[in-house]
């Protein structure tokens, strides 16, 4: 949904660019009302100024919309990166039905340690392991 958004928004944003270009200057009515080259353009003397400005209005309130969409996913997304996502509390289990800790005497149980490269058993690389290795 956001990369859509964020296309849609580029995409608006282009799209103001060029029609801000392609619209005329306030000059340049004036030259037209005395028969100059911009009456005999595609949209006539007056008529390119009332699609442009419109057009430019329309994507304008894309663009806007657009980015208060952006802004309201942003702000989502950082709740839930600093705040952790939340669960509700009828979904806790009961303290209840908690297992309880283990029993078992701590000889039994198997350290948690991250998996090594190393292999289990190693040569004794101390003087005194090695004589200890040979009694």
């Amino acid at each position: 949904m956001e990369k859509l958004v964020l296309i849609i928004h580029s995409l608006a944003a282009l799209v103001i660019i060029g029609l801000v270009l392609l619209q005329q200057g306030k000059g340049a009515a004036a030259g037209a009302s005395f028969g100059a080259g911009a009456s005999q353009t595609v949209f006539g003397s007056e008529g390119s100024g009332n699609f442009f400005t419109r057009a430019t209005w329309i994507i304008a309130f894309v663009f806007f919309a657009t980015s208060f969409g952006l802004a309201v996913i942003a702000k989502n997304h950082s709740k839930v990166a600093t705040q952790g996502i939340v669960v509700p509390a009828t979904q806790q289990a009961p303290a209840s039905e908690v297992p309880a800790t283990s029993t078992a005497p701590a000889s039994d149980v198997p350290a948690a340690t991250a998996p090594s490269d190393v292999p289990a058993a190693q040569a004794p690389t101390d003087a005194a392991q090695v004589e200890e290795k040979k009694e």
